[in-house]
């Protein structure tokens, strides 16, 4: 018999699901930021080879997102335009629900879903599993590493710094001349009010634009700042 699950219910059934995971694993989600448990959790999932299917489709992955998901060669990542549902599925159970595998809404937001056995409810798990299928088949795998991301992003910044007669860096390039992680450096620029941060997004600030930093859109990899080189941080 399916459950009803609440938003911390949802959080507690859609972990269980994940570490019993032997065989397989599909997560589809419109929007994509796993917070700490969750990695920690597919990290595991990794190391045993059990195949995991990521279906994101709202935005495109921040970075650090990308970064880490390039180390876990058994989760494979893909794109779906126009994507809202929001289904978690094992081998042995699948959770329909409100849910976004998003950390702001797994703490903040309300939530509603059920829990369906595939032992109790078959046909339901059945139906729900072939849905899942066509939705991966329907997308766009992603196979981009942060390295290529980085490459392009310099290449278009070091083009744009040029014609405006001083030397500037995307966040990454900053980040790897410090000697810092691409997310602590964004945490550092947020920190001292350059950047703004809600929701996981980091939007430029007034003081942010005062010392050199500038907001760039790729038609590919998304939104990205870049920076003076010798800026203070």
């Amino acid at each position: 018999m399916a459950k009803f699950l609440n938003t911390s219910a949802t959080n507690y059934y859609l972990e269980e699901m994940i570490k019993s995971a032997s065989e397989r694993l599909i997560l589809i989600s419109p929007f994509l930021k796993l917070n700490d448990r969750i990695k920690e959790l597919l990290e595991d999932k990794n190391r045993l080879k059990i195949d995991v299917r990521v279906v994101y489709g709202k935005s495109e992955l921040q970075p650090n997102e990308i970064n880490w998901l390039k180390e876990l060669s058994f989760v494979r990542t893909s794109f779906c335009k126009n994507l809202h549902a929001k289904c978690y599925l094992n081998e042995d159970s699948c959770i329909i629900t409100s849910l976004n595998l998003y950390e702001f809404s797994q703490v903040n937001n309300n939530e509603m879903g059920v829990w369906i056995s595939r032992d109790d409810d078959s046909e339901m798990y059945r139906d729900a599993y072939e849905e899942a299928q066509r939705i991966i088949r329907v997308s766009d795998e992603v196979r981009i590493s942060l390295e290529k991301v980085d490459k392009e992003l310099d290449q278009s910044s070091e083009v744009s710094s040029e014609s405006a007669g001083s030397a500037k860096l995307t966040s990454s390039k900053l980040a790897k001349k410090l000697g810092l992680k691409t997310p602590d450096l964004l945490e550092k620029l947020t920190a001292i009010g350059y950047l703004l941060e809600a929701e996981g997004k980091h939007t430029l600030t007034d003081k942010g634009k005062a010392v050199g930093g500038e907001f760039k859109f790729s038609p590919r990899f998304g939104p990205y700042f870049i920076w003076p080189e010798d800026i203070q941080v």
